[in-house]
């Protein structure tokens, strides 16, 4: 029996939020990738808030480019928000994506932007 793409990605994602969560000293990197945007945020999960958001919608140059750009644009993009806020290290959470093409380049830009994880 095979499962589908979504069933799939739930499976994954469960169990890998399982083991990750977000403190307010490491909060959670969470990236959502749909078709044609990629957002990301900032996650404290002890108290339920969003600290720091960052989108490709938001960004007026992502619109123009490769996604694999925009991935970067945002991870460049998210990086600064967190740093300006006071956030250095972050635990990162794929959502249950493979770690490869825009979720990869996400993760790279926003690691040469400042954030430790």
């Amino acid at each position: 029996m095979s499962q589908s793409k979504l069933e799939r990605r739930t499976r994954i994602k469960k169990s890998i939020r399982k083991n990750i969560s977000g403190t307010s000293e490491k909060p959670r990197l969470s990236v959502y990738r749909s078709n044609k945007q990629l957002y990301a945020q900032i996650v404290d999960d002890l108290s339920g808030k969003t600290l720091v958001s960052a989108g490709s919608l938001q960004n007026k140059d992502a619109q123009s480019i490769a996604k694999i750009e925009q991935a970067k644009l945002v991870g460049k993009d998210i990086a600064e928000k967190a740093i300006s806020s006071g956030i250095t290290q972050v635990v990162f959470d794929r959502n249950g994506y493979l770690y490869h093409g825009r979720v990869k380049s996400f993760a790279e830009s926003a690691r040469e932007g400042g954030l430790k994880f």
